[in-house]
């Protein structure tokens, strides 16, 4: 069940994050974190904070918590096309179009601002940097999902689990939820599964392979990368389409 929150100092993960896709200026921190605290919600899991075909009409920025972008065919059976991670936005500018082609789920307890339309353009228009850093995230988006169809359509099973390990473990540094070798790693093998185009029995598989080699341990929510070199090596990642953290 959803319901508003005042936590102020949620805002850091998004600073954090926009801090290194462009620098952002004193007076655009300020006007964002005003504009976190006067939406800030929150949400259990499994809840849908956006259905394929609704209009959105606001940009919802992720505080704390995961979330997944998801589509299901007519026979139920889904396909996880991202994860949406803390300071992270679920769908800038998508208030453009009439409707959004997918849905929008929380994997775990999340924290998130909405900012209405008329708010945020008007952000945009009297903070450069902070409209800067968006379109950087835009862009950034957009590399990902191709990796993201690399990884489906390409890469052997092992690199699958591999890369995606790989990919979450750098897009949660910069906002400091990385803790030496580990991070948190909050879903499901079914959620995995459904990530990595994948069944559970064979995802299951390829963790255990994963862990056999020494290169992960993955227990009580927690990924552990024993050596993220040869992780790396394993699953053919290369950081580059994640350019622009290069500053973290």
């Amino acid at each position: 069940m959803r319901s508003q929150g005042t936590d102020g100092g949620l805002a850091q993960a998004v600073i954090r994050r926009f801090n290194v896709l462009r620098p952002l200026s004193e007076s655009a921190v300020a006007a964002l974190e005003q504009a976190v605290l006067e939406g800030l919600f929150r949400a259990g899991p499994g809840e849908d904070l956006v259905a394929e075909g609704d209009q959105i009409e606001s940009v919802r920025i992720v505080l704390s918590g995961w979330l997944f972008r998801h589509k299901t065919l007519e026979d139920g059976r889904r396909q996880i096309v991202n994860f949406i991670l803390p300071g992270e936005t679920c769908d800038a500018h998508a208030y453009l179009l009439p409707s959004i082609d997918h849905s929008i789920t929380t994997a775990t307890p999340v924290a998130y601002a909405e900012i209405k339309r008329v708010r945020f353009e008007k952000l945009m228009a009297s903070e450069r940097t902070l409209a800067e850093a968006f379109m950087c995230e835009t862009l950034l988006n957009n590399a990902i999902q191709r990796e993201w169809a690399i990884n489906l359509g390409r890469r052997v099973a092992l690199e699958k689990v591999a890369h995606l390990f790989c990919e979450i473990y750098e897009r949660l540094r910069p906002v400091g939820l990385v803790e030496g070798n580990s991070c948190s790693f909050p879903v499901t093998q079914m959620d995995l599964a459904d990530a990595t185009g994948l069944s559970v029995v064979h995802l299951n598989r390829t963790i255990q392979e994963l862990r056999a080699t020494g290169l992960i341990t993955l227990r009580d929510r927690t990924l552990t990368i024993s050596d993220l070199d040869a992780l790396k090596s394993a699953a053919l990642f290369s950081p580059t389409y994640l350019q622009l953290y290069r500053r973290a």
